[in-house]
């Protein structure tokens, strides 16, 4: 079986599970107070290019997003996010769980528009009755975004200015962002969202990692006591250096942009097979996560030797599919896909 469900279907790079063996029986204190955490959260501030930030490491792409979201909203806030978000859509309810709204607006191919983002404010504070209303307290974005398509840096940079214009803090979800940073159709850099955004997560599950995301907190004066915020919430990992290593090896000699590299150089050849064959495309995707639409009866049949997602419920003749590489994905994996396709 040849599978391309999703990202975080092999254990983790060798490099990480190298370091994890060589390192095993070290005594470290413990919650990330140890020497590979440090050097870590050191060796990510200076790829970001920020001199007064913190970085904080949890487990998990749902824990963290609660967890950071959380900690920017006061109790009466809610998050603006699009109605295909993360947050929205595939947590289960984790954010109104913990006691806030997802405020969603419409989605343009998987993205906020900063207009849209302005005229919700305004619409917001020009009602009377506002103060028996949830509050849109933060904006939530993700990039690559749930259809794998990318924010520019002009796009990028309107949305700050109206959130610090309004002076409600620009979180940014980047559980992939080695494969968002490794597109040649990006423009943006981890500089310029340092620059751009008061947190955000370096996604280590989805690239490379056995688990873990990093937080950065590029506003630390927004997120005070974020350290007890975390343990709150249950995500503090007591071997906290199991994850300082990770990304501490991922921020050691470019391995983390070598792995969004590869990830994207085998999306773009499993595309082009797909294209080939006379496919077409459900989103033009440039980064990890590729969408098709498919007849049924070439799923049904495909779903023999390939394994991959039904991106929604199945349509009458056709039907939304998606297909994710990865930092492991082998170029014979997709050289059997092209044979299974010419055989249907």
């Amino acid at each position: 079986m040849v599978r391309f469900d999703c990202d975080y279907m092999e254990g983790a790079h060798p490099e990480i599970i190298q370091k994890l063996v060589q390192t095993n029986l070290e005594q470290t204190p413990g919650y990330g107070f140890d020497s590979y955490t440090k050097n870590a959260e050191r060796l990510i501030l200076e790829a970001c290019g920020l001199k007064n930030g913190r970085v904080f490491f949890l487990v998990g792409g749902t824990q963290t997003n609660v967890t950071v979201i959380d900690a920017l909203l006061s109790h009466c806030e809610g998050v603006l996010a699009t109605e295909a978000a993360h947050i929205n859509v595939h947590e289960c309810g984790a954010i109104e769980a913990s006691g806030h709204k997802v405020i969603t607006l419409p989605e343009h191919s998987g993205k906020l528009c900063a207009d849209e983002i302005e005229d919700y404010a305004s619409r917001f504070y020009a009602d009377e009755t506002y103060p028996h209303m949830v509050f849109p307290g933060m904006v939530y974005i993700s990039h690559p975004t749930e259809y794998g398509t990318l924010y520019s840096l002009s796009e990028l940079e309107r949305i700050s200015e109206v959130c610090r214009s309004r002076n409600i803090p620009l979180y940014l979800d980047g559980a992939r962002l080695a494969y968002g940073l490794a597109s040649a159709a990006s423009d943006v850099s981890l500089q310029d969202i340092a620059r751009l955004c008061d947190a955000f997560n370096i996604g280590g599950t989805k690239c490379g990692a056995l688990f873990g995301e990093a937080v950065v907190i590029a506003n630390p004066a927004r997120m005070p006591r974020f350290f007890s915020i975390v343990k709150q919430h249950g995500a503090l990992l007591a071997k906290g250096r199991l994850l300082g290593l990770q990304f501490e090896t991922l921020f050691t000699d470019n391995l983390y942009s070598r792995i969004g590299s590869h990830g994207i150089e085998m999306a773009m050849r499993l595309k082009s097979v797909f294209k080939q064959h006379g496919y077409k495309l459900f989103f033009d995707s440039p980064t990890n996560q590729q969408f098709f639409v498919l007849p049924n009866h070439v799923i049904e049949r495909l779903k023999e030797n390939v394994s991959f997602e039904l991106w929604g419920a199945p349509g009458h003749e056709e039907t939304p599919v998606r297909f994710v590489t990865d930092w492991a994905t082998n170029p014979e994996s997709i050289d059997n896909l092209d044979k299974y396709l010419s055989e249907i």
